[in-house]
């Protein structure tokens, strides 16, 4: 076993032992921060030991005195972590005789838009091609679409694949699987994210599809590989299509779509979004992102095309700027 398995395994040992106030997102980005998910297991089992930094801890300067109810606590949880270890290593070894393709949050070819986010997912599956520094954009809205949404769909990831862009949906029936299609006929590249786990395909109607994608593009799942689709799964995998891209399309949604949600993720995590004119007509949630930083609303493709490119001069200062602070540092250092 190399390191790069023991840090797998640490991870998804402290995923099994994680308890609020923690969170996955959470101890992704101790793992992030600490550069090692080993060193933030050994510092869970014991902090005063392994401590994350050099002098994160008083404790670990003056000495700590343990009462009987605290040391009884903190065997507790060191057994649970060993026992979570033993768990992983089983279930990622499993996961390797399957063929199966795993990322770290901190492994190179982690996406590193997704990795900024508020939402960090701690690990990904996926099947197909990675990309770095990938440049795309979420098509979204209504699985029960109108043809004038369908249309819509169509000539925006046209549109898209003109501009060398990535056209990038949830793999649902609707306006993803218009925005997917038509990606690939137009001999561009598409990336599903989908609500199950990477070994699953959902809905049936698009298996065929999935597989195409697999093939062709990219798939993620952000679940272990086997997990069946849920209520909650699905705006799980909102959050990081609104992540991933640099902007998000809104093409239909209803007022109590999952689409909204992906919305407001993504506004959150600083990503534009561009809202079809009849989103905003037909629901009240819509009309309140009005005339919000980053929101755009849109009658036309054409006009989606001149919101990203607006988008994209944005983020082109914003990475000049960021390298002339990156520079000036390095000289002053």
């Amino acid at each position: 076993m190399n390191e790069q398995d023991k840090n797998n395994i640490a991870l998804l040992a402290l995923l099994r032992a994680c308890h609020k106030p923690d969170t996955w997102s959470s101890i992704a980005n101790q793992c992030i921060i600490a550069g090692n998910a080993i060193k933030v297991y050994r510092n869970a089992i014991d902090p005063v030991t392994y401590p994350l930094f050099e002098k994160d801890d008083a404790s670990f300067e003056q000495g700590t005195l343990f009462n009987e109810s605290s040391e009884i606590e903190h065997l507790s949880r060191r057994t649970e972590l060993e026992n979570a270890w033993r768990l992983a290593e089983a279930e990622y070894t499993d996961w390797n005789n399957r063929g199966l393709d795993f990322l770290n949050v901190l492994d190179a070819d982690f996406p590193e838009r997704l990795r900024s986010i508020i939402d960090v997912p701690p690990f990904l599956f996926y099947k197909g091609k990675l990309q770095t520094n990938e440049l795309g954009v979420s098509v979204v809205g209504s699985r029960k679409c109108t043809p004038e949404g369908m249309a819509f769909a169509q000539e925006t990831a046209h549109m898209l694949v003109d501009n060398g862009l990535t056209v990038i949906a949830g793999l649902a029936e609707g306006i993803d699987t218009f925005a997917h299609t038509t990606a690939l006929e137009s001999g561009g590249r598409t990336v599903a994210f989908i609500g199950t786990g990477i070994c699953r395909q959902y809905p049936p109607s698009n298996k065929d599809l999935q597989h195409e994608i697999e093939q062709r593009g990219l798939v993620f799942s952000q679940f272990y590989p086997d997990t069946a689709p849920t209520r909650k799964t699905f705006p799980m995998r909102n959050t990081l299509m609104s992540g991933y891209g640099i902007a998000t399309v809104i093409v239909e949604a209803h007022e109590y779509s999952g689409t909204r949600i992906q919305a407001r993720k993504a506004l959150q995590h600083g990503r534009p979004v561009i809202i079809r004119r009849n989103v905003v007509d037909s629901t009240e949630w819509a009309k309140t992102y009005v005339g919000k930083p980053g929101v755009y609303v849109v009658d036309s493709v054409e006009q989606v095309e001149q919101a990203l490119r607006e988008i994209k001069s944005i983020n082109s200062d914003a990475d000049e700027m960021l390298q002339r602070i990156h520079m000036a540092q390095g000289l002053t250092a």
